[in-house]
């Protein structure tokens, strides 16, 4: 944690300093500022200083240093729980498709969004309720 906060104060003055370069370049290029890539470009640094600020909060928050940030850790010893997964379960492909679906309606025809919209409730339900029923009911 220690070093993506130490990245991101890093991206910080980058984005800082190429600003201030994107601004004196424009103004003597073009004679005045150009406002999209000046705020842009600050605006990321900001979003860097963000993200940075609040590593930092975090990784004094959690009360000690993570497995990654030591030297003489090995790998199991960031070995967490992750979760319960399904690598049988078929139905994050077909909610993939039925959101692909939704995304063709919009891109071709507004009719075919409704189609989408059902068919992804109907694989959010199935993914949901898939333990609740069948071979591996509880």
């Amino acid at each position: 944690m220690r070093a993506n906060t130490n990245l991101f104060w890093i991206l910080f003055g980058f984005f800082v300093l190429a600003d201030a370069a994107y601004t004196i370049w424009s103004m003597i290029y073009y004679g005045s500022v150009e406002w999209v890539g000046t705020l842009s470009i600050g605006l990321t640094g900001i979003m860097s200083a963000f993200i940075a600020f609040y590593l930092g909060r975090v990784m004094s928050a959690q009360g000690g240093v993570l497995p990654e940030d030591r030297q003489d850790a090995n790998i199991e010893d960031g070995d967490a729980e992750l979760g319960h997964f399904s690598p049988w379960s078929w139905w994050p492909l077909f909610l993939a498709a039925a959101i692909a679906l939704v995304f063709l309606g919009v891109a071709a025809g507004l009719w075919i969004v409704p189609i989408g919209l059902v068919l992804v409730a109907i694989t959010l339900v199935g993914w949901v309720y898939e333990y609740y029923r069948g071979n591996f009911g509880h």
